[in-house]
């Protein structure tokens, strides 16, 4: 069973930080973190691609986060990050973390996309 868990949503002040945590927990198998990405939606708006990191560790962003947002994971802790600075008030929005993870190995390895729930983030004037 492959599960997204994420933190480190809350509420923050115009130019503060937050950073977003999302661990990768799976049982009953190996398995290998590969592309990662995050993804947030702001009421009335469609969910939108905020950052991504590849498998070969090329990284890429929205243009309104970047310079502000940085996207990353550690393999030893299966988890992946989302630190955000300078945080605006159109930042504001849930924000879901998403993984491409491949659970198994040799002939029964598969690969599938997994999402975690959203966490909140709310930036204020």
């Amino acid at each position: 069973q492959v599960q997204l868990v994420p933190s480190g949503g809350g509420l923050v002040q115009a130019g503060g930080s937050l950073r977003l945590s999302c661990l990768v927990s799976v049982s009953g198998t190996v398995f290998h973190i590969d592309d990662v990405a995050w993804y947030r939606q702001a009421p009335g708006h469609q969910r939108e691609l905020v950052a991504e990191l590849t498998l070969r560790g090329v990284t890429n962003y929205i243009d309104s986060v970047k310079g502000r947002f940085t996207i990353s994971k550690d393999y030893a802790k299966n988890t992946m990050y989302l630190q955000m600075n300078d945080l605006k008030p159109e930042d504001t929005a849930v924000y879901y973390c998403n993984a491409r993870i491949t659970t198994g190995w040799g002939r029964t390895a598969a690969s599938d996309n997994y999402w975690g729930q959203g966490t909140q983030v709310t930036v204020s004037l």
